[in-house]
């Protein structure tokens, strides 16, 4: 597959208190992934329901899909200078070359996405029917990859990492994992949308999840592959969403 062009990556530090009171930096392998009562680091638990199981089913919590299209409508929280959401907007482009996904300006829509400027990079995932808040942080957050990774958990996608085939693909070193963040590492009960494991999925984990250069996750076989990747949509990132969404 061909990368995606138009491509982005800011390596931006980002420091901030998660639920555990550990602090997390963004540095080219680490995922500024961290806030209040978070799944795998980034993905907002709602108390209402079972977040996991509704994903798993791939005919429950998807955007609703009109004239082939699947028109998510959001909100730019007005925090946000001009040049920040022309970036956002920009990431949200990313979707609509090769899907057919198109993010709208909500009108009197129930279901929305409220993208705001709060602590870290955040999001719920799939389709709630009612406003979902997008977390990006001002100060590490507005890249274009980084957009489109939580975007892609608020259109229903989990982290590559846990899918549920990873262990012929990838190995998770516990030894490295810090306390009280080892769930950020389980497998997942997943549909896998029939698509190979992709490693330069935006959607997955770097190598490293430390202060220090100790490995948490080393593909297989070949441990020299690049993982991590903030950059863009991957090839399969877009085949996914397409056969998500039967664009």
């Amino acid at each position: 597959y061909s990368v995606v062009v138009y491509c982005f990556l800011l390596l931006l530090e980002n420091v901030h208190r998660t639920f555990y009171e550990e602090t997390n930096f963004l540095f080219t392998n680490f995922l500024p992934d961290t806030s209040d009562f978070l799944l795998e680091g980034d993905i907002v638990l709602p108390k209402t329901r079972n977040a996991l199981k509704c994903l798993n089913r791939k005919f429950s919590c998807l955007w609703p899909k009109r004239n082939g299209r699947v028109e998510v409508p959001y909100t730019l929280d007005d925090k946000y200078d001009q040049t920040e959401k022309a970036d956002i907007l920009r990431a949200m482009k990313g979707f609509e070359w090769k899907t057919c996904i198109r993010f709208i300006p909500r009108s009197r829509q129930t279901g929305y996405l409220s993208i705001v400027p709060r602590f870290g990079c955040s999001s719920l995932v799939g389709y709630l029917g009612d406003k979902q808040m997008v977390s990006l942080q001002k100060f590490g957050c507005i890249t274009q990859g980084i957009i489109q990774h939580e975007l892609l958990h608020a259109l229903g996608f989990y982290h590559e990492h846990t899918r549920s085939d990873r262990d012929y693909y990838v190995t998770i070193n516990w030894q490295n994992v810090q306390k009280n963040f080892e769930f950020n590492f389980q497998k997942q009960d997943t549909n896998n949308q029939d698509a190979p494991y992709d490693y330069s999925s935006v959607m997955h984990y770097g190598s490293t999840y430390k202060f220090d250069s100790s490995k948490t996750i080393t593909p297989y076989p070949d441990s020299s592959v690049s993982i991590g990747q903030r950059e863009c949509l991957s090839d399969i990132d877009i085949y996914k969403i397409n056969r998500l969404y039967n664009c």
